[in-house]
């Protein structure tokens, strides 16, 4: 892999790159996506407490917000180092690698469906079980992206097909972003079968693999099986903002919901804060501690991400090379590393599992089952062409029977039922928690007036 190819400007479909004054493409890929629709919606979407009330705890928009600033920072210095050593491109600026890690970062949500990875482990077990008879003429590889669906490859599809332009190359993202945004650029087969780096996680659904084989080829990343890639060495700096905002934010939400207190959080954080006197006369303060938390936030992204750009230097090569398969946390010094799995840990056992939580994942569940329930029989149904029921009529009206994709010549009567239901999986995919519920009240009689 080379840089050259690497940060390719021109835009999905092979259309060509469109700079203007004051805003090259990559700065379009980030208008755009924080223009749509899908993006807007993550106001209103799970980032680890559902339908949380307290105007303090983090939503999906706003985590975005954050790994993008982190993103971009991390971009720039990598650009920056890149630059020194004389190993960008003539014309490539560093912040331009600043801008395409931003716009990745940026989009990285953006296919949650509501209730976050609890919507996720609904909709695989709707399919597992009450939906599998709607699977049963579907060819394998179509019915594993059901029965394991997956956020990323949802995003991916929001970035492709159906925002914007849809089913026509969705936003027209320029190859490097999208070729970025690609987390795990394999479908569910590579994933199942224990192929890819990772056995649970999957971009990309069957019916976007002529995308990714797409943007691979214009990017030039290195194959390693059908429709199987190596990730664009761009893809470990979001990734890597991520796991950042992870160390510290699930620590704030829990320090704010009073789950955490903030002895055991200041012994996490303080082998990764500088040992100056400002430093120390915070920690000892009588601030409260979500108070303290902020303050400190500074400081310790700032050591991530010193240690995150000299990580991707230190295996630049290796990177180019597609020989690294772990995260960039994994190649940090031991002190951040530590920090952000002990940081991961805590979320888990003590934020993560709280009684209130809990409840509202087992709501989901039958949320998300009661949408599916309909969506998929008015999909099915109207793949099928039959228009006999009156509900499943009124279900694709909701929908939007515009927002079907028009068949092509060579889909079978499965393929048309695989295709219809994906689009069933979008319409309940882009829904906010608050809409999922309200809508599963409405479809089980319980009517609520909607303004």
């Amino acid at each position: 892999m080379d840089w050259h190819q690497l940060l390719n400007k021109r835009r999905l479909g092979g259309r060509p790159a469109k700079d203007e004054s004051g805003r090259n493409a990559f700065m379009r890929d980030h208008d755009k996506i924080v223009f749509s629709g899908a993006f807007r919606r993550l106001a209103r979407k799970t980032q680890v407490h559902p339908l949380a009330t307290n105007d303090h705890v983090h939503n999906r928009l706003t985590h975005s917000l954050e790994v993008s600033c982190v993103g971009r920072t991390l971009g720039i210095r990598v650009g920056n180092a890149l630059e020194r050593r004389g190993l960008l491109p003539d014309g490539v600026a560093s912040t331009d690698l600043g801008d395409i890690v931003q716009s990745a970062c940026l989009a990285h949500d953006i296919g949650n469906p509501p209730f976050g990875h609890t919507g996720e482990r609904a909709i695989r077990s709707w399919f597992q079980e009450q939906g599998t008879d709607y699977l049963t003429a579907l060819t394998p590889d179509q019915r594993l992206d059901l029965e394991w669906f997956e956020g990323n490859a949802q995003g991916f599809r929001v970035l492709t097909q159906t925002e914007y332009h849809q089913f026509r190359e969705g936003m027209r993202l320029t190859y490097a972003t999208l070729g970025t945004f690609l987390k795990y650029p394999w479908p569910a087969r590579a994933a199942r079968a224990g192929e890819a780096p990772r056995a649970d996680k999957f971009s990309v659904f069957q019916a976007e693999c002529h995308l990714l084989d797409e943007i691979a080829e214009a990017i030039g990343v290195a194959q390693r099986g059908e429709h199987f890639y190596s990730r664009h060495p761009l893809t470990f700096l979001m990734e890597a903002a991520d796991d950042f905002c992870y160390g510290i934010i699930d620590l704030e939400d829990g320090l704010e919901m009073e789950l955490l207190q903030w002895p055991e959080v200041a012994a996490i954080l303080r082998p990764v804060l500088p040992d100056g006197p400002e430093v120390q006369s915070l920690l000892r303060s009588d601030l409260r501690p979500g108070r303290k938390a902020a303050l400190l936030r500074g400081a310790i992204i700032e050591g991530f991400i010193e240690a995150g750009v000299d990580a991707f230097i230190r295996h630049h090569d290796a990177l180019l090379a597609g020989e690294i398969h772990t995260d960039l946390i994994s190649l940090c010094e031991p002190a951040v590393r530590e920090a952000v799995e002990s940081a991961k840990r805590l979320a888990r056992e003590r934020v993560f599992e709280h009684p209130r939580k809990v409840e509202l994942e087992i709501g989901a569940y039958q949320v998300i089952g009661t949408l599916l329930d309909h969506l998929v029989a008015a999909a099915a149904a109207y793949a099928r062409e039959d228009f006999s029921n009156f509900r499943h009529q009124r279900l694709i009206n909701l929908m939007g029977a515009h927002s079907f994709p028009a068949p092509e010549p060579h889909w079978s009567d499965a393929d048309r039922q695989y295709h219809y239901i994906l689009r069933a999986v979008d319409f309940l995919a882009g829904m906010t928690d608050n809409y999922a519920t309200y809508l599963a009240k409405q479809f089980n009689g319980l009517a609520e007036l909607r303004y």
